[in-house]
This record gives structure tokens, C-alpha cells and sequence, in this order.
């Protein structure tokens, strides 16, 4: 028995979470996993060639089974060189995360007694097309139908305007377990608009976490000045202090102070910890977070929001109390906790649920107004014939009329993350630059033009290379900053003079996919497009092979 309703997935680095929208009491509710604990952690250990274990058991074994068990590979999405092998095969990200999503999904239908099967998955706002594929593309080898791929922080804020709907700007100080994200966004008439993002996708809780091991390390070797071994080296030693620091850094949260046993070569130490020695060892990760707070309130400030209302701490590693400390001390409004655990996958679910009841909407003004349901444009719509299609999806629902209605003059407004543009020849010197026609930071969706020349006489074709980039500069030199994503060969038309106009459009949609168009400027040219599909993702047969694949592996926690 399948699931009607659309479940929000907070694919996290270290946690994963899964919410639904609960139509009777009207509020997102999360799903425990089949330990009864509200996250799953994202550990997969490969126990035999069709069996993989994944969450709380795979984390406790995580380093004595190095060898076997996957950690962190959010941080590997959309990398082809990224792979794992075990048992004489390669994994890609995709595959090792669709494990993580049917663990979440398994327990979801063990607890509601019906299976999830559309989703809408959260990455960090900073993720790239490559990134955004790969995340969507580990959903469809889990089995699932993803209706969206959002940004982290979007969904926390959605969470937060749907009960704190007052007119208001919020800074999202998003900090996971391996992420970091922030993000400007504004709440207004019921609709949740990015102004500005950043962030760093190497950057989270376990760093703070690698700090305390190597502390510890150091501390029982200080102690054991004739020690031939170093705690280090040992996979079952460092597989203690991995617990013990993630153990002993969420005890500091309470406490001022607290005594780590370490434990190597058959010799303990007791180690002091206060939670003055851990600030001090992770300032500089703090400091980091600071740094692109400022760059974000910054580019928000030139786009036209120069006040921020509040400040959302989001992401279980801003229960250290060092985070609202520092912020605290570095910015003058008000820092609120949210949620931190729980905020993205519930925002992912009320963000489903509102696409799941457009769909049923648009269905039925479909119905009434054959011809003009593609259109989308709710606002070109008969009010009548509008309140007639939402009275009968409240009826066929079991929603109420308000309800439906609230949803439906619900909007997000999302920005891009990065800068696409093409690789051209600028001025006399003919220097080459990437030539950026979207900006990061622009809303999307977003449609941009721009005309450039071909560079010699009788010029056969123009090969149109696409660049993803951060810079938020018109020509960017350093190609080092950006990344190529696409490729379009357009065909010309015979006998043109140099320097004959070439227009390149793009089009940039909700999702992150980008249409190229190229047009030959000459009577009569040619039209090439294209949809980027960046090739660090996996292709179509890739991923049907995975599915596949995927059908005789077992997954279990």
C-alpha cells in the first residue's frame, strides 16, 4: 500500500530526517525511524554484497569497519571521482544515499502502515546543477518520485512563516553535522523569498567534532611520553574518541565542563574538558561561519534589504553554546532558536504538500478550462471557477476550504546560488573570460540574453561551453572559480563576416536546470538548444543500471 501524500526528506550529512503534513491538525509532523528517534544517522556500512546497514548500528562501527562503512557522503555528491568500492563494485554518492533515503522511507512505512513514494529532498542552498542531479538522482534510484529538490534553508523558513506569518526578514544560520549554509530570506503575504545565499559545503559539526579527537589524541600521548603507538593510527581507539567527542562536545552544551577517558594500547587517561578549552579549539571553524554571515548581510544589504528582523539558528550544531555566543556578540538583532533538528524536513513537507494540492487544483480548473490549465497562471483565472476547483479538492481531501486556499496563495521565491555564463574572448587582446550572463543571487526563474561575435571570417560553428561559477562579476578571468557544466555546438551560416552576431539565451528554472538557446544573428541562421545535464552527475542509463542494481540489495538498521 502506497502513500498519497508528499513526504519531506531532510538528506542530511550526518542526520537524515523525514516529515509529512498532518491534514488533521493542520501542522507537519516527523516520522521516527524503527529505533523510535526522530533522525537517522547517515552512516551506511556494506556488510556483505546484497545487505547494507544503515544508521545508528553503522555509525558505531563506523571506523573499526573502515573498510565497509560510508560516512559524510553528501559531501561527495556530484563528484565523479568520488567512489567507494566493496565487494569488487564502485558506488557512486547517488547509490550510497539512495540507502539512507530507503532507510528513512522503510521506517516511515513500518510507523504509518502505507509507503512514501513522493518526496520532495533538501540539499544545501549552495548546491550546484551536479549537486541537485545527483541528490534527485539518489531519490529515483531509492525508488521514489522527487517532485523538488529545495534549499535547506527555504525549508527551514518556510517552517518558520508558516508560524510566524508577521511580515519580517529572517537570516538563516544554518550549521549541520557537515554543512553550512546562510541565507537572507523574507516572509511576506504568505510568501517566502530568497534574497541572498552562501555557504560552505566542508563546514560542520564534525569538524568540530576532528578537533576534540585530535585534542584528545595529543593529551594521552602527552601522558605517555614513551608510547611507541600513537592513538591515531589505531581504527578501534579512534573509533572510541569519534564517539566520545560527538558524546562529550553535546555535554558541554549543558555543562561548563566534563572528564573524557581515553583509552589506547591498554592505557587510560582521563582527560579535562571545559567547554572554554573546546571554544578555543574550534574558534577558527566559528570564525569561518562569521565570515560568510557578514558576506551574506552584505549582498543582501546591496540588493535592497538592509535590516535583518531576526536571526534563525537551524541545524543541530547550533545547540553549541559557543554559536548564539558568538552571534550574539558579532550582530545586534534578535538570535532565535528553531527547531534545529527538525525544521528543514518539515518545511520539505509542508512545501510538498502544497504542490501535491496545486496539482489537485490545477486538475480540476483542468476540468472546467481544458485549454488553459498548462498556462499555470493562477491569476488569469476565473475567481469562480478558481473557488469552485478548490471546494472540490477540500471535499476530495478532507481538507478544509481555508485550508486549500492558504496553500494556494502560498509562493517561494528562490535565488540562484551560482553565477552561469560562457567562455568568450574579451577586447583587442582577446582575453579569455567566462562571460557571466545569470548572476548568483537572482531570482529565480530567470531568463537572460546576451549577444556576443564570431571570431573569424567563414567560421563553420561556435562552440558554446557553459560555466557554473560563485563570482558575481559580469567577466570572470580566473577560470579556477568556475566549473564547466554543458556544452553546444551551434552551426553557422556559410560565408559570415567576422565578428557576426551570436545571441545566447539562458533560461534557468526552479529546479536548476538550465536551457541554452544559441541563434545565429544572420538572415536565415540556425538555432541551437540544449539543457545542460552536467556530466559529473550520473547519467540516464547509470542511474537504470543503479536501479537495477538496487532491487537485489536489502537495507537494513
Amino acid at each position: 500500500m502506497t502513500d498519497s501524500r508528499v513526504y519531506g526528506i531532510d538528506l542530511g550529512t550526518t542526520y537524515a530526517c523525514i516529515a509529512y503534513f498532518d491534514d488533521r491538525s493542520g501542522r507537519p509532523m516527523i516520522t521516527p525511524n524503527i529505533e523510535g528517534e526522530l533522525t537517522t544517522p547517515s552512516v551506511v556500512l556494506f556488510e556483505d554484497e546484497q545487505t547494507r546497514v544503515v544508521g545508528r548500528e553503522a555509525k558505531n562501527t563506523a571506523v573499526l569497519e573502515a573498510d565497509h562503512v560510508v560516512e559524510m557522503v553528501k559531501r561527495g555528491m556530484g563528484t565523479p571521482e568520488w567512489r567507494r568500492e566493496f565487494f569488487g563494485r564502485e558506488y557512486s554518492p547517488e547509490e550510497i544515499s539512495s540507502y539512507i533515503l530507503r532507510k528513512v522511507v522503510d521506517d516511515a512505512e513500518r510507523y504509518e502502515g502505507v509507503r512514501p513514494t513522493k518526496v520532495v529532498i533538501t540539499c544545501p542552498a549552495y548546491f550546484g546543477i551536479p549537486q541537485r542531479e545527483a541528490t534527485a538522482a539518489a531519490g529515483k534510484i531509492a525508488g521514489l518520485e522527487v517532485l523538488e529538490v529545495i534549499n535547506e534553508p527555504t525549508a527551514a523558513a518556510i517552517t518558520y512563516g508558516s508560524q510566524h506569518p508577521e511580515d519580517q526578514v529572517v537570516l538563516v544560520y544554518d550549521l549541520g553535522g557537515g554543512t553550512f549554509d546562510v541565507t537572507v530570506i523574507e516572509v511576506k503575504d504568505r510568501a517566502i523569498t530568497v534574497i541572498a545565499t552562501d555557504g560552505k559545503h566542508e563546514l560542520g559539526g564534525r569538524d568540530w567534532d576532528a578537533e576534540v579527537v585530535k585534542y584528545l589524541a595529543a593529551q594521552w600521548t602527552a601522558q605517555h611520553p614513551g608510547a611507541t603507538s600513537d592513538p591515531l593510527d589505531s581504527p578501534e581507539t579512534v573509533q572510541d574518541l569519534w564517539l566520545r567527542a560527538e558524546s562529550h562536545k553535546r555535554t558541554l552544551s549543558s555543562l561548563m565542563q566534563t572528564k573524557v577517558p581515553v583509552i589506547h594500547d591498554g592505557q587510560q587517561v582521563t582527560v579535562p574538558l571545559t567547554r572554554e578549552k573546546f571554544d578555543e579549539l574550534t574558534q577558527h571553524l566559528l570564525a569561518d561561519t562569521v565570515r560568510l554571515t557578514r558576506k551574506v548581510i552584505e549582498t543582501a544589504g546591496e540588493l535592497g534589504y538592509p535590516t535583518i528582523d531576526r536571526l534563525l539558528l537551524v541545524g543541530g550544531s547550533t545547540k553549541m553554546p559557543q554559536v548564539a555566543e558568538r552571534l550574539a556578540a558579532e550582530f545586534s538583532f534578535e538570535i532565535k532558536g528553531f527547531e534545529p533538528d527538525q525544521a528543514v524536513a518539515k518545511g520539505a513537507a509542508i512545501y510538498g504538500q502544497k504542490l501535491a494540492i496545486g496539482d489537485e487544483v490545477w486538475r480540476e480548473i483542468g476540468k472546467r478550462l481544458p485549454d488553459h490549465a498548462p498556462d499555470r497562471d493562477i491569476a488569469s483565472v476565473p475567481a469562480e471557477i478558481r473557488q469552485a476547483a478548490e471546494e472540490a479538492v477540500a471535499s476530495d481531501l478532507g481538507l478544509r476550504l481555508d485550508t486549500v486556499q492558504q496553500f494556494g496563495e502560498m509562493t517561494v521565491k528562490n535565488v540562484v546560488s551560482h553565477s552561469f555564463g560562457i567562455r568568450a574572448l574579451k577586447g583587442d587582446k582577446e582575453i579569455p573570460v567566462i562571460a557571466n550572463l545569470i548572476l548568483a543571487q537572482q531570482t529565480l526563474p530567470i531568463e537572460v540574453k546576451g549577444t556576443f561575435g564570431t571570431r573569424r571570417e567563414a567560421q563553420p560553428s561556435v562552440s558554446i561551453e557553459i560555466y557554473e561559477n560563485t563570482s558575481r562579476e559580469k567577466y570572470v578571468e580566473d577560470f579556477e572559480t568556475g566549473e564547466q557544466v554543458g556544452n553546444a555546438i551551434l552551426e553557422l551560416a556559410p560565408g559570415l563576416p567576422a565578428n557576426s552576431p551570436i545571441e545566447v539565451t539562458f533560461q534557468l528554472d526552479n529546479d536548476g536546470r538550465l536551457l541554452i538557446t544559441g541563434r545565429d544573428g544572420s538572415p536565415g541562421g540556425k538555432e541551437v538548444t540544449a539543457t545542460v545535464q552536467t556530466d559529473r552527475a550520473l547519467s540516464a542509463e547509470q542511474v537504470a543500471q543503479a536501479i537495477e542494481h538496487a532491487q537485489g540489495i536489502r537495507v537494513i538498521g
